[in-house]
């Protein structure tokens, strides 16, 4: 019976690609230190973390819940764990379940703004999963989902809303379209046999990889001005300069004809982009302090 659980467990994890919980969660503290202006209490930074982990859970495991039909179809995406009867549908919805209660258990726990609203956080979670069957946007409502990170950790901690973590959940935004549209460029000619909407799949990979360079020019510009609304210095410049630099890069390594380094680009460069920019943008508020 153990042993059972625990391969669900692993299974589970498996699917909803636990470690990629790494491309959110450092924007979330970059929202609560800014918005502490330094170290975020344990209380708010533990409650924080629950939150997120719940967050993505739940998008990640409603995701293959309501695309499993054409996941069975796609051969990339054909061994995940709904069509490949590793896990049931039931299974993952008890799943879904339980990741909303603890995203709304831990908002309890912080502020009561961040309670009240953590039903639009997710719905917005969830509702992305939808979005590809209507509209070629559904890489910006995936970018809105995760964007709500940042605002939902400066709520946590001040219980109000503000410009500054809104243009950094722009930044987000715009950092999610670009990349998931690099995402999208394996499927072009799946999507377009299935009647999904994307970017490649409407535009052709040429096209869609020059709108996801326009979205990462406009998250650098985000970046920049929440620099400047949070009032933060030289180490966050170099941050943003940073997260410039390997943002081009994961561009330079993906050509509509060439998607060898798709992964690495994908997967890789975007977890250090966001644990670097943390980095940076804490080491630069806790100087100042």
């Amino acid at each position: 019976m153990l042993t059972q659980a625990l391969r669900q467990t692993r299974v589970i994890l498996e699917m909803i690609k636990f470690e990629h919980t790494i491309f959110a969660l450092p924007f979330a503290f970059i929202g609560a230190f800014a918005a502490s202006r330094g170290w975020p209490s344990l209380h708010d930074a533990f409650w924080i973390l629950l939150a997120m982990v719940g967050a993505r859970s739940a998008a990640m495991a409603f995701n293959r819940i309501a695309d499993w039909r054409y996941d069975a179809l796609n051969p990339r995406t054909s061994d995940r764990a709904i069509p490949a009867g590793r896990l049931t549908v039931v299974q993952v919805a008890l799943f879904t379940a339980a990741s909303c209660l603890l995203l709304i258990a831990a908002a309890y726990h912080l502020k009561p703004l961040a309670f009240y609203l953590s039903p639009v956080a997710i719905i917005a979670a969830l509702g992305y999963s939808f979005t590809k069957r209507f509209t070629v946007f559904s890489h910006a409502f995936l970018g809105l989902a995760l964007s709500i990170a940042p605002m939902g950790a400066w709520i946590a901690i001040r219980g109000s809303f503000d410009m500054t973590p809104i243009v950094l959940a722009g930044a987000v935004l715009f950092w999610l379209f670009g990349f998931d549209i690099i995402y999208a460029l394996q499927d072009t000619e799946f999507d377009r046999e299935a009647g999904l909407h994307s970017m490649p799949a409407k535009l052709g990979n040429s096209r869609a990889l020059l709108v996801s360079r326009c979205a990462h020019v406009a998250m650098i510009a985000l970046l920049g001005l929440f620099g400047v609304l949070a009032h933060l210095h030289s180490l966050y410049i170099a941050g943003v300069i940073f997260a410039a630099a390997l943002v081009a890069y994961e561009q330079s390594l993906v050509r509509p004809d060439d998607l060898s380094k798709l992964n690495f680009a994908f997967f890789n460069l975007n977890g250090y982009i966001s644990v670097g920019l943390f980095l940076f943008t804490a080491g630069d508020i806790l100087w100042q302090h």
